[in-house]
């Protein structure tokens, strides 16, 4: 509803100063999914999440092997070595939640290769966008795939085409490839751990 009022009130603007003001939008969306370097570091991301997924379950099917052969194990085993092997799980749970928090937290090791390889298309073409509206003299160019809604548009004033020539490309690919979201590794819940805790001495 507040995206609706606004994107009304931003029309009821246009009207007013229409006769002043030049403007223009573009579908960044559509732009970057017709540069193939776009496409090609997008795929390079979805392999390198993959692998880095593999790499953390892996650490979680090893936490779950310890564990399991620790309760198997564990009424046999003197006080000390029922420590030490809770140690070990602890240890390696940790060594999992922190790998899982390098490769995939807010600042983590996929956000940066994203800045590395995205960033710079996406440079491009704001560049490209800036270069056209200050040619073109535009007062402004909206983005038809942010979060503005734009409950109606004149094709005639959509100059993604444009950009995307202007970026020595060939416009066309119309409809937008889906984004599969990954499941990040679920950790492995010790409800035998919890209930048993070590003798401290």
């Amino acid at each position: 509803m507040k995206n609706l009022l606004f994107a009304i009130a931003f029309i009821a603007f246009l009207g007013g100063a229409a006769s002043a003001q030049k403007f223009a939008y573009v579908d960044t969306r559509y732009i970057l999914n017709n540069i193939p370097e776009y496409k090609k570091a997008q795929d390079q991301l979805d392999k390198i999440s993959v692998e880095w997924q593999k790499e953390i379950e892996a650490l979680y099917a090893e936490i779950d092997r310890m564990y399991k052969s620790f309760q198997a194990e564990q009424i046999l085993l003197t006080e000390d070595l029922r420590r030490k092997r809770e140690d070990e799980i602890v240890s390696k749970e940790k060594q999992a939640k922190d790998l899982q928090k390098k490769r995939f937290g807010p600042e983590g090791d996929l956000f940066k290769k994203r800045q590395e390889l995205v960033k710079p298309i996406q440079d491009k073409v704001y560049n490209a966008i800036k270069e056209m509206a200050e040619i073109k003299a535009y007062d402004f160019i909206f983005d038809k795939s942010s979060d503005l809604i734009m409950l109606h548009s004149n094709p005639k004033f959509d100059k993604s085409d444009e950009i995307i020539e202007k970026l020595g490309y060939k416009p066309g690919l119309k409809e937008q490839p889906k984004t599969i979201e990954k499941e990040k590794p679920k950790e492995i819940e010790k409800e035998g751990m919890k209930k048993q805790e070590p003798v401290k001495q």
